[in-house]
């Protein structure tokens, strides 16, 4: 009689705290993300349904060696670190010269169009370069990511090529883009180890133009907009980069410390609320950052050349950089070199 009634408190426990965990996912505390997909129409679900396979990693910037991670291959959306990817490209304009922070980019009918956030910028107007990027860093707006892929790249669609093949080249073999901000797609999907890889070569490539993503706020027209990245400022050490938040990919975060000559990015994607996720985050800088190395000894993180037509990097192709022996523990592994097995994931967002 005792057993039973242990097993039915047990089972009340159990969905009174599967209750909590999706009325969490109800909430978000960063509107980065506009909830529908990047074609413009809703999906519809339910969000009992939601279950993502939350994942993280830690990996050592000094030696490229990971600290710690957990499901680090498992497929999953990215949402708004889309736009870390973005902000690479056109970095790598700044650094060409082609385009200047005070250039003016031109406001399309398409871009004005983004669902929020956004700057609520209207077709015909201008914006200033460097107000693009920080628009993008602290606001996540989404207007301001589209404006970007247009001049770069004409279009919307053919810049996520360009993105995507980046990503390839630097060795982001999991990672696919379909549009520069991150709006739900089915098809645009990332890997917590992909970006990691993304953290440390955008910071390690463009050292200059990477300090904008430790703006905490910007003014723009008189309106200040403050950072979603809640541990600039809070957390020691933590210099960026980039929170992001769709119903399909939960809540995500990539952040860059550098501490007392120690140097860690980790990822988290697929926690059920912000504040979850930041106080997770904070556990593994704080557990983490000591087992850094103090010595830079990472080779530099190249890029490599696909062949045409190719979508993704040869089966044979050399890795970016090597990865340590794997230790494995319950779902836990540390220094992973296991095969990629990803998990596919169905975009799930709520129609309004």
């Amino acid at each position: 009689m005792m057993q039973a009634h242990s097993g039915v408190l047990y089972s009340l426990r159990y969905e009174l705290f599967g209750l909590a965990a999706m009325a969490a996912m109800t909430v978000s505390s960063n509107p980065a993300d506009a909830r529908h997909h990047s074609g413009g129409t809703p999906h519809s679900a339910h969000v009992d349904s939601y279950s993502p396979p939350t994942s993280w990693i830690v990996v050592d910037g000094n030696t490229g060696a990971v600290l710690h991670t957990s499901n680090p291959d498992a497929l999953r959306h990215p949402a708004s670190l889309t736009k870390i990817m973005t902000l690479y490209l056109l970095f790598e304009r700044l650094e060409e010269r082609t385009i200047r922070l005070d250039t003016l980019l031109r406001v399309s009918d398409h871009a004005a169009k983004q669902p929020p956030t956004k700057l609520r910028l209207t077709p015909g107007q201008t914006i200033a370069v460097e107000d693009a990027i920080k628009a993008v860093v602290t606001k996540s707006a989404n207007d301001a990511a589209v404006i970007i892929a247009e001049t770069l790249a004409g279009d919307e669609v053919n810049f996520a090529k360009l993105m995507t093949e980046k990503a390839h080249a630097l060795g982001m073999s999991h990672t696919n883009y379909v549009n520069a901000s991150g709006l739900p797609d089915d098809d645009q999907n990332t890997t917590a180890r992909d970006q990691a890889l993304l953290g440390r070569a955008i910071q390690e490539r463009f050292p200059h133009y990477y300090k904008y993503f430790s703006t905490k706020v910007f003014v723009y027209r008189g309106k200040a907009m403050r950072n979603h990245n809640q541990l600039l400022g809070v957390v020691g050490g933590v210099d960026g980069i980039k929170t992001g938040y769709t119903r399909a990919s939960g809540f995500n975060l990539v952040t860059s410390v550098h501490r007392d000559g120690r140097y860690i990015v980790a990822v988290i994607l697929g926690r059920h609320s912000a504040s979850e996720r930041d106080a997770y985050m904070r556990e593994l800088i704080n557990t983490h950052i000591k087992e850094a190395s103090l010595r830079h000894s990472a080779p530099v993180i190249v890029e490599r050349a696909e062949r045409q037509g190719d979508t993704k990097p040869a089966a044979n192709a050399p890795l970016t950089e090597a990865t340590p022996a794997a230790s494995v523990d319950g779902n836990t592994t540390v220094g992973s070199n296991d095969p990629i097995q990803p998990l596919l994931v169905k975009t799930i967002s709520i129609g309004r």
